[in-house]
């Protein structure tokens, strides 16, 4: 065995009083070694440079020997042994860390044995007991009388109500869905006209979590932490094909293809476990879903002694009645919800804006009959597309939603404070001749005068590149085409007369006929007001003319007005190569 030197054990020695902080010429004159001969090994052997986790090493080593050597040794030796040792252990695991590859786990060990296992997923969208409470509570003391109906009927397998615009249906069966998908963990499927109607569902339903509970619901799906999904779905079939669950079907009543989405979502709840609700204004009779609403469809191709007598008066359903067939229908009518406590209407003012055709569908549930109508409801169900998934350039939510591309405004002002709405619509000319017109946003204005109907128009311009505006210039809207031309010098007025609104009510049937404009398929307000448009003479009795009721007294199919100013931009034979310019009597 070979020895170490006399001169590497005095190094060792001089080394580790210097790691300890001795001054050089204190280990010198200890040691009785010359100052110069430690100067030399402190400079050879680098001491200051020397890693900490060696210089602890050293002394733990030192002292851990010295301890091992001791004999008789006392308790608190062999205390002292084992916790040196345990610190050699660990030094040993932070090596392993500082080499090349390693991981927290070489300095935890516990790391590494939970990261063996299977991880657990976060809980998201969870509910306490107590938030689930609070969340029922506030529930049941938001709803107004007739909502409380709806409530008690939450039940019954089958639900269809005919409704009033605005007296929160969707707000409400949003509720109720959450709620029964929170105790429950139920399925719940929302299904409408278009992807974006769809998502007013969930809007409602991340607001209501996040204000009664201050839990942000997140997902598309929304999954919550007992398993239920809450499904947000537009009307195509192929998408709503192998979903299971309560289902909402919102506005029916205006769906195209209702026959065949019908068929797929009545699939999803067939186990008697699921419920179905069917809510919606009402359109025309000649919609497919009036046979449901009717029962003529179960009476359908049945003997005359199985058919059922379905009553759909108002005056037996406006509490809620389980009819023959096993539905349980209502009709709510405005008039209905401001007796059930809902104070958010002026009935006298509605009646003024709206003309009695208008109010008597809109509001008070009165089906259409579009047999007069110079716009059916056949012709705008073919408009009516899911704008979500069919327009991939245009972006809602954006600063610029359609980027650069040019489009055109159609405007039909009000008469002004205390008159009827005005109505603007943004258009997305064809990019090519024979191409599709795209209403891509529509507004209906209330009791603003004309600077501020004006401004409203401004602020469009500042959103898209505008490269048309039609005005109407009768009345207010001469004192509105002033102001929108200051800043839009192109603006044109429209001058009204039963020869200019011929051309433009031939210009949107030839276009709606050909199937050249579309619009997303929840904008039911925009179809019923071109469903409002009909014919008939001017006030001398010679000439025809095209009227939605339109005076001083009663409102008028403003959106549809709005899109023909719009639509008008386009000549009467198609855009061509040699055929641009506007309509020469405007």
């Amino acid at each position: 065995m070979v020895m170490p030197s006399p001169e590497i054990d005095q190094r060792r020695g001089a080394r580790a009083l210097y790691w300890q902080g001795w001054r050089v010429s204190d280990i010198a004159q200890t040691m009785g070694i010359a100052r110069t001969t430690v100067e030399s090994w402190k400079t050879r052997d680098a001491w200051d440079k020397a890693p900490v986790i060696e210089r602890v090493e050293t002394c733990i080593e030192a002292r851990l020997v010295q301890l091992v050597c001791k004999d008789p040794k006392t308790g608190s030796d062999y205390k002292e042994i084992d916790l040196l040792g345990r610190q050699i252990e660990r030094l040993a695991r932070v090596r392993r860390y500082e080499a090349p590859g390693g991981t927290e786990a070489d300095l935890n060990p516990a790391i590494e044995a939970r990261n063996a296992g299977p991880k657990k997923q976060p809980k998201r969208n969870t509910f306490s007991d107590e938030q689930v409470e609070h969340l029922r509570k506030s529930f049941l003391d938001s709803l107004f009388d007739y909502q409380h109906t709806w409530h008690r009927a939450a039940d019954e397998r089958t639900r269809m109500i005919l409704k009033s615009r605005q007296i929160g249906a969707t707000w409400y069966f949003a509720r109720e869905a959450l709620f029964d998908a929170i105790s429950t963990g139920r399925n719940q499927i929302f299904l409408s006209a278009s992807k974006a109607q769809a998502h007013i569902f969930k809007q409602y339903i991340r607001q209501f979590a996040l204000e009664a509970c201050d839990i942000d619901l997140k997902g598309d799906p929304i999954v919550l932490w007992n398993g239920a999904h809450l499904y947000f779905l537009g009307q195509n079939a192929r998408t709503a094909q192998g979903y299971h669950g309560n289902f909402y079907y919102d506005e029916f009543f205006w769906t195209c293809n209702f026959e065949e989405i019908n068929k797929v979502a009545s699939g999803m709840a067939m186990h008697k476990q699921w419920r179905k609700t069917y809510f919606s204004t009402p359109s025309a009779k000649s919609h497919p879903a009036h046979a449901y609403w009717s029962g003529d469809r179960y009476n359908r191709r049945r003997p005359k002694d199985q058919r059922l007598e379905i009553v759909t008066t108002h005056e037996a359903l406006v509490g809620g009645l389980r009819c023959a067939d096993k539905v349980w229908r209502q009709i709510v009518t405005i008039e209905d919800a401001e007796r059930g406590g809902c104070s958010l209407f002026d009935l006298d003012e509605l009646r003024i804006e709206y003309t009695p055709d208008e109010f008597a569908n809109l509001l008070m549930c009165q089906f259409l009959d579009d047999g007069d109508s110079l716009f059916t409801l056949a012709m705008m169900q073919g408009c009516m597309v899911d704008s979500w998934v069919d327009w991939t350039d245009l972006q809602p939510l954006a600063m610029r939603p359609f980027g650069y591309a040019p489009v055109w405004i159609g405007y039909d002002p009000s008469l002004g404070e205390g008159g009827d709405s005005a109505g603007l619509v943004v258009v997305a000319p064809p990019s090519k001749p024979g191409g599709k017109f795209r209403v891509l946003e529509r507004h209906r204005l209330k009791g603003m005068d004309f600077e501020a109907q004006a401004d409203f128009i401004r602020k469009i311009t500042k959103r898209y590149s505008v490269t048309y505006i039609g005005i109407d210039g009768t009345g207010i809207g001469a004192a509105v085409h002033q102001l929108v031309i200051q800043f839009f010098p192109m603006a044109r007025k429209i001058l009204y007369s039963p020869d200019a609104k011929a051309q433009m009510v031939m210009k949107a049937q030839n276009v709606i006929g050909k199937g050249r404009l579309e619009f997303d398929a929840g904008w039911t307000d925009l179809a019923q007001s071109f469903m409002a448009i009909r014919k008939t003479l001017s006030h001398s009795g010679r000439q025809v003319t095209y009227t939605a009721g339109r005076t001083e007294e009663t409102g008028h199919a403003d959106l549809a007005w709005a899109c023909m100013h719009a639509l008008i931009n386009e000549p009467l034979e198609g855009a061509t190569a040699r055929n641009t310019s506007l309509l020469e009597i405007f």
